[in-house]
């Protein structure tokens, strides 16, 4: 299946989290501790969990510290109750963007998440205001030059849903969330190593900003995102 151009948009982000890698261990310690609070503190019986202790490894966090918030969240040790609250709305010409939290305190991250909307040309919606726009998928992206035929072969057999070629090459390999761990070790131990390799919300379809649009989305989207509270944000606006 044919798809347009993605790779550009993919690497802009990727620069994009590479600058704010400050926050990255915050924001990992943050979803190991709901993963192991709700799904208990053993990675094996816990999928979200090893996805988290993934993130957390590839980011190079040492082990010590991994195991003390899996014991903390668990209950071995006392910590901070987080709750997982979504928020909706729209950006500049109408793209939508959805931001996920985790927060000790709904008060105040509503207030933020609210006056960065408001302050830099998005609105609040309704929950359920954009979120049918996107869909809750693993996803894998392959650089330009990655064999179509090969990445194509190794994630069908392994059970993925969908794979997509866009205008320049990369490669996207889609499944549904709870197969993406196997996709992508079948994918790794066939010696493919991908770009991006996570479980999102997918849009379903995009909105190409350019210009001064594009740089106000893109503001919009970095005051939220450097938000205390704020884990991940997803839109559908190519930049």
């Amino acid at each position: 299946m044919a798809g347009h151009s993605k790779w550009a948009n993919i690497q802009h982000r990727k620069g994009r989290q590479d600058e704010k890698r400050g926050k990255i261990w915050t924001r990992i310690i943050r979803e190991i501790t709901v993963a192991a609070r709700t799904g208990g503190g053993d990675p094996s019986a816990n999928p979200r969990l090893r996805l988290a202790i993934d993130k957390a490894k590839a980011a190079n966090m040492p082990a010590d510290r991994i195991k003390y918030n899996i014991d903390k969240a668990s209950g071995t040790l006392e910590g901070v109750s987080y709750e997982e609250i979504r928020y909706e709305g729209y950006g500049i010409a109408g793209a939508a963007i959805i931001v996920d939290t985790m927060t000790d305190n709904r008060v105040r991250t509503v207030a933020e998440v609210r006056h960065a909307f408001s302050k830099y040309g998005g609105n609040m919606g309704t929950e359920g205001s954009v979120a049918f726009q996107f869909k809750h998928v693993g996803q894998l992206v392959f650089a330009p030059g990655t064999s179509e035929d090969k990445v194509m072969d190794v994630a069908l057999e392994a059970g993925a849903e969908d794979v997509i070629t866009d205008d320049e090459g990369a490669i996207e390999v889609l499944t549904a969330p709870g197969d993406f761990e196997a996709v992508r070790d079948a994918l790794e131990a066939a010696g493919l190593k991908p770009e991006v390799a996570e479980v999102t919300m997918r849009p379903e379809n995009t909105i190409a900003l350019e210009g001064d649009d594009a740089a106000r989305m893109q503001k919009l989207l970095d005051i939220i995102e450097d938000l205390d509270d704020v884990q991940e944000v997803y839109h559908n606006a190519e930049l």
